[in-house]
């Protein structure tokens, strides 16, 4: 493990990773937990605050194109996206419909671009792998 690679990126980096993993981390505890209740509100708040950092974080990280959006940018508006759609069917009280946004939001905006964060040259890879 390869350790001086996350503690030597830039900053925004280093915000984007801890907040995509919080949110992971949170993601996993909330599915299993008892739902309704104020610590699954107050963790909800915490997962929303927590997608929106990953997501507007990661407008700012451009290393691995140049300068320019990557083809991991198109999670970015589809995270807001489905973050307002969380957050507007948790507020109307459409259980169904919030249900499925957050399992949307974990597994299309966590769990498919972490796993494209540990291909060959990107961060994770380098930290996982010790490239």
């Amino acid at each position: 493990m390869n350790t001086e690679a996350f503690l030597t990126a830039p900053f925004v980096v280093q915000l984007h990773v801890f907040s995509a993993v919080g949110a992971l981390l949170l993601g996993s505890i909330q599915m299993f937990a008892p739902k309704g209740n104020l610590p699954h509100r107050t963790m909800g708040i915490l997962f929303v605050l927590l997608m929106a950092s990953a997501a507007i974080s990661a407008i700012f990280i451009r290393q691995i194109n140049g300068g320019n959006f990557s083809f991991v940018h198109i999670f970015v508006p589809l995270t807001i996206i489905g973050v307002f759609r969380l957050v507007l069917s948790a507020r109307r009280g459409d259980r169904t419909g919030h249900r499925g946004q957050v399992m949307g939001l974990f597994y299309g905006a966590l769990i498919m671009p972490g796993l494209l964060s540990f291909i060959p040259g990107r961060l994770m890879y380098n930290v996982f792998m010790g490239g």
